[in-house]
């Protein structure tokens, strides 16, 4: 696994040896006294998608996964109340990250945190102009990625 790691590049900050543990180091959505959200995770890397998603799993959050800006568009309005948040990455095979939030985000109430391992460019940092609208780089830790959606969904 660490040579899988080194070849994308990514830092993990916590141990996924047991499944559905919460990180000690950060508290759940529950223990938070927020009731589990459910987010949108748009990312095109298996990788990345499969551990963001247990790290979002483990701290109390229900997670929906999208491989790309089609896969995300389908899911949202199949349920466009049930989703609180999207996590997104900026660079996706078939749209712009942001692009997409632009369709789906606005008049709903949901936030967005977009994630990236690029530094923020003029398309990303006009995008987070929008109300609701976070960033979060790569590589980021369990901790940096639950602190981040918490204080995000605090906010709504």
């Amino acid at each position: 696994m660490q040579e899988a790691m080194k070849r994308r590049n990514l830092r993990l900050s916590c141990s996924l040896r047991e499944t559905r543990a919460e990180p000690d180091c950060v508290t759940s959505a529950r223990e938070f006294g927020q009731r589990a959200a459910t987010i949108l995770l748009v990312e095109d890397e298996t990788f990345v998608r499969d551990v963001a998603s247990e790290i979002l799993s483990s701290g109390g959050y229900r997670v929906l996964q999208a491989r790309n800006a089609a896969e995300a568009v389908e899911t949202f309005r199949a349920q466009p109340e049930a989703v609180q948040l999207i996590l997104a990455d900026v660079v996706l095979p078939d749209r712009n990250g942001c692009d997409m939030a632009l369709e789906l985000a606005p008049g709903t109430g949901t936030r967005v945190i977009f994630i990236s391992g690029y530094p923020i460019n003029r398309i990303t940092r006009n995008g987070l102009q929008q109300p609701g609208w976070f960033y979060l780089p790569k590589p980021f830790s369990a901790v940096s990625l639950l602190q981040k959606v918490r204080e995000v969904l605090s906010e709504m």
